[in-house]
């Protein structure tokens, strides 16, 4: 394993998910046995924990699955006060920084805890959530996600209404998974900067969850970010590498510049192993998922830092990993 070389702030890891299943199946600490040294060894300094929810509590089972979810991640952080803090604003994300804990953000990943009742968006803001996309995959009650691109579905008049109380109380809107038309009809309707926070390009991998140039460069009118995606067949049809990553990386600076860009690894691997059932709707053949070779989980950051400087210099190559995430953060959620 290579030395830590530079601070990491990754926009998107679905751990808490797994932790949730091994301790229902009655494992004291998994986040402590394992994705703590995964996240140290990695050099992570900041970590977006979305709250995913999974096929089983799609309906009325979404809100008690997220708040569960929710509570999981405060039971962690509550266990490892000493390692890891909840963050909920810019001044909390520069503490935790200065104290050499890792700042965990909590995100909404589909709007379906949400379902019709906009009020659960302070709900959700009271617990701690500061980010929140509308869809996964699938269809919600706002709009369509990238599974559903056949409909030209926009948002619906119940997903406008969410963009601008997001907004109202400072929620950050995540694109990510977003149907096509979704997204461009958000243009329309935001006001403020959004974020794809796991989202790679489509002109080096036509795959309906990467975003096009159209798209990246109304991300950069809109003031927005772009986390750069990490699960192979988002990458290419051939055998996904650290370079191939980093091919994204690159386009996706051309388009939106230097300072817009940065790490939404999304990965899967230790995730799916404990989750059952095994996901659906992620628009691939998960027998045939190819793993992106050299970048399958925080221990692997040291490895991309290396090559990270290689291929943009040090200065350039520390922004992308960690200062332009952080940066945004801090400047959207404020003090």
């Amino acid at each position: 394993m290579s030395a830590v070389r530079h601070p990491i702030a990754d926009c998107h890891n679905d751990l808490l998910m797994s932790v949730r299943h091994q301790r229902e199946r009655g494992q004291a600490d998994p986040f402590g046995d394992f994705w703590l040294p995964q996240l140290r060894a990695g050099g992570v300094a900041l970590q977006v924990l979305p709250v995913c929810t999974e096929e089983q509590f799609v309906g009325e089972g979404a809100l008690r699955r997220a708040l569960l979810m929710i509570e999981e991640a405060r039971h962690l952080a509550e266990v490892h006060a000493d390692e890891v803090t909840i963050v909920t604003n810019g001044r909390e994300i520069r503490e935790a920084e200065e104290d050499g804990r890792i700042a965990l953000l909590l995100a909404i990943e589909g709007a379906e805890p949400i379902g019709h009742s906009l009020e659960l968006i302070d709900v959700m803001w009271r617990e701690g959530v500061r980010m929140c996309s509308l869809s996964w995959n699938r269809r919600t009650m706002m709009a369509d996600g990238v599974g559903e691109q056949d409909t030209g579905g926009r948002l619906t008049q119940l997903g406008v209404d969410a963009v601008r109380r997001m907004e109202d109380v400072g929620m950050l809107v995540d694109v990510s998974h977003l149907s096509e038309a979704g997204f461009f009809h958000l243009l329309d309707v935001a006001s403020k900067p959004f974020i794809a926070s796991h989202s790679s390009c489509r002109a080096l991998a036509d795959h309906p969850r990467n975003l096009s140039d159209e798209q990246l460069r109304a991300v950069r009118a809109a003031d927005g970010f772009v986390a750069i995606n990490a699960f192979g067949p988002f990458l290419t049809d051939g055998e996904p590498t650290v370079e191939r990553f980093l091919d994204h990386v690159e386009h996706a600076i051309g388009v939106l510049g230097p300072e817009r860009v940065g790490l939404g690894t999304d990965f899967i691997d230790d995730v799916v192993e404990v989750v059952d059932p095994v996901f659906t709707g992620l628009l691939v053949d998960w027998t045939q998922i190819p793993q992106t070779v050299g970048l399958q989980r925080p221990s692997d950051f040291p490895g991309l830092a290396e090559a990270g400087e290689r291929r943009f210099g040090p200065d350039l190559a520390r922004s992308v990993l960690s200062r332009n995430l952080t940066d945004f953060l801090v400047k959207t959620l404020g003090d």
